[in-house]
This record gives structure tokens, sequence and C-alpha cells, in this order.
């Protein structure tokens, strides 16, 4: 029974969630590395259609990052003090 309680819990720690859905590769990278940069992993997950109609229609660009269930709430967090930070940036 123990063992069995112990998978579950490392199953949570496993689960994905979607940050992010984003509209082409550029940004999906830019978001990966700066989680990446801060010790998060996360996984870009979409159609790969960009290379061959490098152009969005019904939302063909789409790709989501998704990160651990674990980490969704400060990944989340971060995305959104950069956000801020940028935009006071772009105000000055």
């Amino acid at each position: 029974m123990v063992q069995d309680n112990e998978k579950k819990g490392s199953n949570k720690e496993s689960e994905l969630r979607e940050l992010r859905k984003v509209y082409g590769p550029v940004e999906a990278d830019v978001i990966k590395s700066f989680l990446e940069s801060q010790g998060i992993s996360c996984i870009l997950r979409g159609r790969m259609l960009q290379s061959v109609m490098p152009y969005t229609v019904d939302g063909l660009a789409e790709i989501k990052v998704l990160v651990a269930e674990k980490d969704f709430e400060i990944a989340d967090r971060l995305l959104e003090s950069a956000k801020k930070f940028q935009e006071d940036e772009e105000e000055t």
C-alpha cells in the first residue's frame, strides 16, 4: 500500500499543466528559455506546421507551453512579472 501512495505522489509531480498558449515558435522559444534559466523545465507541444506554412490560420501555429503541476504557480508568477517589467520598460 505504501508503494501505491508513493507512486501516486510521484505521478502528481510529473503531471503537466498548460501554462500558456502562443502562436509562433519564436515566442514559445523565448518563454522556454526564460523558464529554463529560472530552473523550471517545460515542454513545447504544438502542430509543427509552422515550418511548412509559416503563417497562422485557425490556430495552426498554436504551441502550448507545458510545465509540471508542481512548478505551475511559480512559472505563472515569473511570466506575469516579466510581462509587467516589459510593459514598464515600454512606457519609459
